[in-house]
């Protein structure tokens, strides 16, 4: 017969703190706190820490913004080299995410599972206000899961917790985060390589039903040939959403000016065509 306890066991020793306390710029992890479908999507990765016994560390800011800041985390079991990894950690704001640019423009089509949420936003209650400063949190960490598991080349979600994501670094190892495209500097034709890669995850996108809403060379990244789309609380739904279709060819024409500029042959009229086509393939 079964020991009864062995499971309680088995997880009370695997929720045993390391004989450390946090310092400065330190917490344990939030890793404990969150529930199934507060993490990222299975298998997860061989880098994500899951141990309750590791501490978060600060290392500093990588980017403000006007809704929400991101920050460099080191997730590491003290002793342990073997379980250490950096994330990225966005943190949206209180009552100034209300002010997220044009966030009426990407939010409609989208409801409030929640009916008393939905009545606490409408009232603009404290509650409400809560809700409003996770919903931009949650809106991006579904997102993300949603577009990793369709292969999209977006940062691993780790997990969501209140008002933070916190997700795959992309960077090198010393925490150096990988260069903007629009600072990027190459010859025509990595940068026509880009291109194509850039209009293939658009495709994944458009395929899905969505479009980034806000895509620019200021939200991909480019780490180690490779470009990585972020800042996505935006996403739009183009069926759902009015004015997808309006965003979608936005998305286009912002990329293809870009690489206009940059003497890389396009066409956003047979890019926003293209994606067309796979959306209501």
């Amino acid at each position: 017969m079964s020991d009864p306890f062995a499971s309680f066991d088995a997880l009370e020793l695997s929720l045993t703190f390391a004989d450390v306390e946090p310092g400065e710029g330190q917490r344990w992890t939030t890793w404990p706190t969150t529930i199934p479908t507060q993490r990222g999507p299975l298998p997860r990765p061989d880098w994500v820490v899951t141990d309750a016994g590791a501490l978060d560390t600060e290392l500093g800011i990588l980017k403000t913004g006007k809704e929400a800041d991101v920050f460099l985390l080191e997730r590491a079991v003290p002793d342990d080299p073997a379980q250490r990894t950096l994330l990225a950690a966005k943190r949206y704001r209180g009552e100034e995410t209300r002010s997220f640019h044009r966030s009426a423009v990407y939010t409609e089509g989208r409801g409030v599972q929640n009916t008393r949420d939905a009545r606490a936003l409408a009232k603009k209650s404290s509650h409400g206000r809560e809700v409003a400063a996770s919903a931009w949190s949650i809106a991006e960490f579904e997102a993300l899961c949603s577009l990793h598991e369709l292969g999209a080349p977006v940062p691993y979600p780790v997990q969501v917790n209140g008002t933070e994501i916190l997700m795959e670094f992309i960077g090198d190892a010393s925490g150096a985060a990988a260069p903007r495209l629009a600072q990027v500097r190459a010859p025509r034709e990595e940068l026509a390589g880009y291109f194509a890669q850039i209009a293939e995850l658009m495709r994944i996108f458009a395929a899905a039903g969505f479009a980034h809403g806000d895509l620019s060379a200021y939200n991909l990244l480019v780490h180690d040939g490779r470009v990585r789309v972020i800042d996505l609380p935006q996403i739009v739904d183009i069926i759902a959403n009015p004015q997808g279709l309006d965003l979608l060819h936005r998305d286009c024409v912002n990329v293809c000016d870009w690489f206009a500029r940059q003497r890389v042959d396009c066409d956003a009229e047979q890019l926003f065509a293209d994606l067309l086509a796979a959306s209501f393939a």
